[in-house]
């Protein structure tokens, strides 16, 4: 394993294990997993899991990549750069943002050209994405619109039951920490994490969301079966099974909010070892009471 603890896309399991749902529910249970001991710690992604504030993020993203290829002098149509960037783009998705922009300088080198340092374009795509997202983050410091309203459903009465079951909960993101502090406070999630609250830096090596999840277990003397780890990113999802953890799949349809399962995501996280797909956490007491065997 990398340094960086970043690993590409790779599908390591069947997308076409058997499952089951929980009676009467979206949730999704693979038959090769049981719950064992009840779990006491866990880790959440953030954009995508739990916030909808930069929904429609590869829509920014996409654009600048393409301009910046196109300035290479390189043949290729705008719709034809669109597909190799949107390619990469979501091949990327789950790691920082970071890596994402390293892939750009390397097609930017493929193409004859000179890359601007990653770091750059990286702060090119924020400008833009504040841009497109700062009606959003007003209308939350204002109050004219509730957290509820740009969080996946039933996020808040999901922390609410892990705290309530003891359970210690930790963030960890693929964007840039002072955004994700800044947003967390925006939706009223900072007091569910307290201190633990972590995300990208410009020195991409000194994070990882593996880094997180090996200092809990380090700090605490835990085993990795006593850990959930919730994510719509293949990261977070690869890194608990690495762990020995519970991979709980949010396929969330995050422009949507329809309450089922985004399909792409699904497919994708099953294949890096979900234990479990949830749609979106409106049925969350039903998956406490399965791991903690309360029924």
């Amino acid at each position: 394993m990398s340094t960086t603890h970043e690993q590409d896309y790779k599908q390591r399991f069947s997308t076409r294990r058997t499952s089951r749902f929980l009676p009467g529910t979206s949730i999704e249970i693979l038959d090769d997993f049981q719950p064992g001991d009840p779990p006491r710690f866990a880790v959440f992604d953030f954009d995508g899991t739990l916030s909808l504030v930069r929904e429609g993020w590869p829509e920014v993203m996409c654009p600048l990549m393409v301009e910046v290829l196109a300035q290479t002098g390189t043949d290729e149509s705008a719709d034809e750069l669109a597909k190799v960037a949107m390619a990469f783009i979501m091949e990327l998705n789950g790691k920082q943002t970071i890596y994402q922009m390293i892939r750009l300088a390397e097609e930017v080198v493929k193409r004859g050209g000179t890359p601007e340092k990653p770091n750059f374009y990286k702060h090119r795509y924020h400008e833009r994405l504040m841009q497109r997202i700062a009606s959003r983050r007003e209308s939350l410091r204002r109050g004219d619109v509730p957290p509820e309203e740009m969080l996946v459903p039933g996020s808040l009465h999901a922390l609410t039951a892990l705290k309530d079951r003891a359970v210690a909960i930790y963030l960890a993101s693929g964007t840039d920490e002072n955004y994700v502090r800044e947003e967390a406070d925006l939706l009223g999630l900072t007091p569910y994490f307290g201190s633990h609250i972590y995300g990208a830096q410009d020195d991409y090596k000194s994070f990882s969301k593996q880094m997180v999840i090996e200092r809990i277990l380090r700090e605490n003397n835990v085993e990795g079966s006593r850990l959930i780890g919730l994510g719509d990113g293949y990261v977070e999802i690869d890194n608990i099974k690495i762990a020995g953890g519970t991979a709980i799949a949010v396929a969330s349809d995050e422009s949507g909010r329809s309450g089922k399962p985004d399909l792409w995501k699904r497919e994708r996280l099953l294949g890096v070892g979900a234990d479990v797909v949830i749609p979106d956490f409106r049925e969350f007491d039903a998956l406490c009471r399965f791991l903690w065997k309360e029924d």
